[in-house]
């Protein structure tokens, strides 16, 4: 069947775009009104009802009236056994039955303490005692309300007694197929094995043994078996020691490994793209049928920009031969335009367009070219990206011109960048050369008459990035790195080579268990006591002082995601003038502690409370590095496009408090 794609984003999901909240567009529908008929059609519809026969007309009238409950049941047992009975118990089906009689309701009354012992059952209640008493005359109040209708047929006492509860005493799993002999499913069946114990202890109920069967299942079938199925499933209660000991076998059928990469779909672009994205997920001939290879396969086909929508699945047959790998693609168009506002605490309100073109002519290269529009920053861009080739690798290029208009200080500058870059399974990584030129206004320099100085630059990089969380969107739990190096030489009249040098780590640790669940396979709720959320960053500029290093080689920090209780780009080298300018050196700390608000239990919160610590320094030589910190609290919510948080900073050297608003996780 073909495999749903998870609602997932390979990367800083929805990188801070809308740290504010977003213009709001409501499209209000005009109201209806409803027209009273002509007065010559109401004149012809009675005319119509006079002319009916009175008995047709009675039956008519009668078959539009509500029908009234011909019993009323009873039931005297706990709430939650109650409430399993008036919603299931056989009886409640013919209630407002207009031809039920009292022959049929004695029949119905004969089995219904067996349908109630049945449905007990399944919550783990063998031994309950089921008391149904006489049908007793109906009540006034029930009488009154029939009216002309059918005569309620009376009174139906029922008391249970539920007895004592079942618990599960053992659970054994067993296996045939070629499972049994593979020596690398020898962990696929222990993680079968381990999660069917947690019922172990536990109430035995119908549901819950319904889903572990079903979750040991999806796990023999998730890897290697696709064609897997139940043969034998048992619950042997013992009445006397209610306990309850249960048995499954799963049979795994042969060993399934994946054959050629079959495309439909392709109309627009190169089929070989799409084969080679899904290739590059290890989906290759001859490589074992593995589930979470399929939906990872699916998801970087729709992160390409390519497609709009894409199924990778296969189809599992009997025999031992190689299961083809369908992919079926809707291509997105070849050309796109979008437009779009919005705000965030650092930069005020935002427009921007942004054009993509799938497919250049002549180049066959997809771009993507923004305008952006902010308070401080403007920015204008143009990716070009060429296919990946069967390693992953494609050829890229960037040109940009951006302005920076700070507190104090004005930056113009121009970037153009050249090189390869891969999408890995597990890391990405790119090699380029990167030319940067920079102008840099200082109130002290406009004072002066002065434009700044202009600063320009050429350097051969290297950038490497890992992720390994359990949700890219929300994780609970995994850990980032990413570092990017860089050497060149500075141009102009003067000439001098520099180094530099990043690196940044997030880890999420989760606190506590997470509530232990008895159905395997169930949705986790997340660590009991929240998680913790480190970020370090660290860069530093290798250079001789007098070297003239572009600004736009240079670090500066501060804003809605490096320190809070600053503003954007607040933190940097403090001018005699006040203004503040980017060093050679950066560090940045952040501690975070997430804890979930309220949730039901059994999947994670949608809003957790938010306590963090943040700080972060820059300077042009390490011993002037002086932290500057901010702490605070927020409210963060879940959504399916990643965390939207709110936080109330305290900014300690600057002695004022900050509203800081971010969407999306960002690594």
């Amino acid at each position: 069947m073909p495999v749903t794609p998870p609602a997932r984003c390979r990367r800083a999901v929805c990188r801070p775009f809308l740290s504010a909240i977003l213009l709001l567009i409501g499209l209000h529908a005009l109201p209806v009104q409803a027209q009273a008929p002509a007065p010559e059609a109401a004149e012809a519809a009675d005319e119509a009802d006079a002319a009916e026969p009175a008995d047709t007309r009675a039956r008519r009238t009668a078959a539009r009236a509500p029908v009234r409950p011909r019993f009323e049941l009873q039931i005297d047992a706990p709430e939650a056994q109650r409430e399993l009975l008036e919603r299931h118990l056989e009886i409640q089906r013919f209630r407002e039955q207009r031809s039920l009689d009292a022959a049929e309701l004695e029949r119905l009354l004969l089995e219904l303490p067996a349908n109630a012992r049945r449905l007990l059952a399944t919550q783990g209640l063998f031994s309950p005692r089921i008391t149904l008493g006489a049908l007793q005359p109906p009540s006034a109040e029930a009488v009154a309300a029939a009216g002309d209708g059918p005569a309620p047929l009376g009174r139906i006492p029922l008391q249970i007694e539920p007895g004592p509860v079942t618990t599960v005493a053992s659970v054994q799993v067993s296996f045939k197929g070629a499972v049994t002999e593979d020596a690398d499913a020898a962990e696929q069946r222990e993680d079968i094995e381990r999660d069917a114990q947690v019922l172990v202890g536990q109430t035995f109920t119908q549901d819950g043994w319904d889903r572990a069967k079903s979750a040991a299942l999806r796990r023999l079938t998730a890897l290697r078996y696709p064609g897997g199925r139940i043969s034998t499933s048992l619950a042997d209660v013992d009445g006397a020691t209610t306990s309850a000991r249960l048995y499954i076998e799963l049979d795994s059928g042969p060993r399934q490994r994946l054959g050629a990469i079959q495309i439909e779909g392709a109309q627009r672009y190169d089929p070989k793209i799409s084969e080679r994205i899904v290739s590059l997920t290890g989906l290759t001939p001859g490589s074992d049928y593995e589930l979470a290879r399929l939906q990872r396969a699916q998801q970087r086909l729709i992160d390409s920009g390519y497609f709009d929508a894409a199924f990778v699945y296969v189809e599992p047959a009997d025999g031992t031969a190689p299961l083809p790998v369908k992919v079926q693609v809707r291509e997105a168009m070849r050309k796109k335009l979008v437009l779009g506002v919005g705000g965030s605490t650092d930069n005020g309100a935002r427009l921007s367009i942004e054009h993509t073109h799938n497919q250049l002519p002549f180049l066959g290269w997809r771009a993507l070219s923004t305008l952006k529009l902010e308070r401080q920053d403007s920015l204008a861009r143009t990716d070009w990206r060429a296919p990946p080739d069967k390693e992953g690798w494609g050829w890229i290029t960037l040109l940009q011109a951006a302005r920076q208009e700070d507190e104090l200080v004005s930056t113009v500058s121009q970037r153009a960048r050249f090189g390869r870059a891969q999408d890995g399974e597990e890391y990405d990584r790119s090699v380029y050369l990167q030319y940067d030129r920079a102008r840099t206004v200082t109130p002290s320099q406009r004072e002066a008459g002065s434009n700044g100085q202009i600063e320009s630059s050429i350097t051969a990089n290297y950038a490497w990035t890992r992720e390994r969380f359990d949700d890219p969107i929300n994780p609970n739990s995994g850990q980032g790195l990413a570092v990017e190096l860089g050497a060149g030489t500075t141009l102009g009249i003067t000439r001098k080579p520099f180094g530099r040098v990043q690196a940044r780590w997030l880890g999420v640790l989760p606190l506590g268990d997470a509530p232990r669940s008895s159905t395997p396979g169930a949705p986790s709720p997340g660590p009991r006591l929240g998680r913790l959320a480190l970020r370090l960053e660290g860069g530093a500029v290798i250079a001789n002082r007098d070297t003239p290093v572009p600004d736009t080689q240079l670090f500066l920090t501060g804003g809605d995601n490096t320190v809070r209780g600053y503003g954007l780009r607040d933190i940097g080298v403090r001018q005699p003038d006040g203004s503040v300018l980017a060093g050679r050196y950066k560090t940045v700390v952040s501690l975070e502690w997430q804890r979930p608000v309220g949730g039901d239990g059994l999947t994670r919160s949608a809003l957790e409370h938010v306590l963090f610590v943040d700080g972060g320094a820059v300077a042009n030589r390490t011993q002037d590095l002086r932290m500057q910190w901010g702490v605070g609290t927020g409210l963060r919510y879940n959504s399916p496009v990643g965390p939207l948080q709110v936080d109330l900073a305290y900014g300690l050297e600057t002695r004022k408090v900050r509203l800081h608003l971010s969407v999306g996780f960002v690594f």
